[in-house]
């Protein structure tokens, strides 16, 4: 069976991009950042394959938060007898340890992980000037200062808080940010 795994960083990122064009039978689906241990779907999968299956996915930096990681999720599939295939880099590791497949995910992995820290990196620099000439003032609030009152009032009177993100259309951690700014000193 071929399995895809799609990992997302936020819920208004689309999935299709990552497999699109792959035949697969079935897919796992994250919505968390990279830097997220808890990745239920991909845990879902490891407990789903089975020995003579494929994962399929679609670069090294979808499947793991770095290169130990990587290393660590390629030997636990394939020692189910899962092979595990990269569509991006055009690679498939099988389980045969021989030293050049341990050299090309040990090099690919790490290269995945050095362009994400300098697209980081030049995301920091390029914020940083835009704040200096004035031009980057962050993201726009989600609730505008009335309904960030009304929002306030009325988790002080009690009323629940997952029920309030929902109608005000905001996560429950910008809800809480809110009230944060509310009760903060100042």
């Amino acid at each position: 069976m071929r399995v895809g795994y799609i990992r997302v960083s936020t819920l208004d990122q689309n999935t299709v991009r990552q497999l699109d064009g792959v035949e697969v039978e079935r897919v796992f689906t994250d919505r968390a950042s990279g830097k997220d241990t808890a990745r239920p779907q991909l845990d879902e999968l490891v407990a789903f394959v089975r020995d003579g299956d494929t994962v399929v996915v679609h670069s090294m930096d979808r499947l793991a938060r770095n290169l130990d990681d990587l290393r660590r999720l390629v030997r636990t599939l394939t020692a189910k007898g899962v092979q595990v295939e990269f569509v991006k880099e055009h690679l498939t590791f099988t389980g045969e340890d021989s030293p050049m497949s341990t050299l090309l995910l040990s090099v690919m992995g790490a290269f995945a992980e050095f362009e994400r820290s300098l697209i980081l990196e030049r995301q920091r620099e390029g914020i940083a000037a835009a704040k200096q000439r004035g031009v980057y003032t962050g993201r726009r609030p989600a609730l505008t200062p009335e309904r960030a009152q009304q929002l306030r009032d009325r988790a002080a009177a009690g009323e629940q808080k997952s029920a309030l993100a929902k109608e005000f259309g905001i996560s429950r951690e910008t809800l809480y940010s809110y009230l944060r700014v509310a009760s903060a000193p100042g």
